[in-house]
């Protein structure tokens, strides 16, 4: 018996993803055939490895077994394939901090899996204007950024609603709120300075982080309260409401990508699928 790579390979995304919609979209292809080879490995192998609802994809007791093997057989597949003379591709990505933040890790997990296992991937994060105007400049192949306000150009390939994330600490009515962000210039930080000035909040400059992870351990030090969104935050709570804080807006999140070859293309079809799993 010929295990077929493929669909082992897609088993793993179905589980990594936990939505066949999305597997489709990371693999190029339609979800009806994803769900027919997904079928197919099962019958092959002769037990049910996924429970599958319209929602979800999770693994059952044969699954999880089975994808200890199936990982190992794709890394000895991909290293076998790096004896392959064909020059290594390379991948760059520019990534707005407030747009994916700590949950990069999803989308380049994908991203590996749809390349080579020869290729060359480089990531830069940063403000969403400057990387924006890199990708511009021919710096990246693709660029995911957060997008505050209109603008036509680039694919909106979800939304990310900005919360105030805090720790344990409090802001009571009347105190200036403590802010902590990324520092200016950053349009997260001005939307959240309007949305005071607008509810006629005092608020002062409590903590700046130079990333999302950094700006999650200060807020998670008491040092301050950080607008960020849902994807870049982690998840983190929002506690805008119980502090009595203005609401925030939804911003777009957007890609701009340009593919010079079929790796490559491939490649941005799976960071578009890691942010989209990453936005959920």
């Amino acid at each position: 018996m010929m295990l077929d790579i493929q669909s082992v390979r897609l088993f793993v995304l179905a589980v990594d993803l936990g939505n066949l919609t999305r597997v489709a979209e990371a693999a190029g292809t339609v979800q009806p055939a994803v769900s027919q080879r997904l079928k197919a490995l099962e019958a092959q192998l002769g037990r049910r490895l996924l429970e599958r609802s319209p929602r979800f994809v999770r693994t059952t007791a044969d699954g999880g077994a089975f994808l200890v093997h199936a990982r190992a057989l794709l890394a000895a597949h991909d290293a076998a394939l790096a004896f392959a003379s064909e020059p290594a591709v390379r991948f760059s990505i520019g990534a707005s901090e407030h747009a994916l933040g700590v949950r990069l890790e999803e989308a380049l997990r994908l991203v590996r899996a749809s390349l080579p296992p020869n290729a060359a991937i480089a990531v830069r994060m940063g403000r969403s204007q400057a990387i924006r105007a890199a990708f511009d400049e021919g710096e990246f192949d693709a660029a995911i950024i957060r997008r505050e306000g209109g603008g036509g150009d680039g694919e909106v390939i979800g939304t990310d609603p900005l919360g105030w994330r805090g720790g344990a600490q409090s802001a009571p009515s009347g105190d200036a709120v403590p802010l902590a962000s990324l520092g200016a210039p950053c349009s997260v930080r001005e939307v959240a300075i309007r949305a005071l000035d607008r509810a006629r909040r005092p608020w002062r400059e409590a903590f700046t982080g130079g990333s999302c992870a950094v700006l999650l351990a200060g807020v998670r030090a008491g040092l301050g309260i950080a607008p960020m969104g849902r994807a870049g935050s982690g998840g983190a709570p929002d506690v805008g409401q119980a502090l009595g804080l203005p609401a925030l807006p939804v911003s777009d999140i957007v890609l701009f990508a340009r593919a010079g070859s079929r790796p490559v293309a491939a490649a941005v079809r799976a960071l578009e699928a890691g942010v989209k799993a990453a936005l959920r």
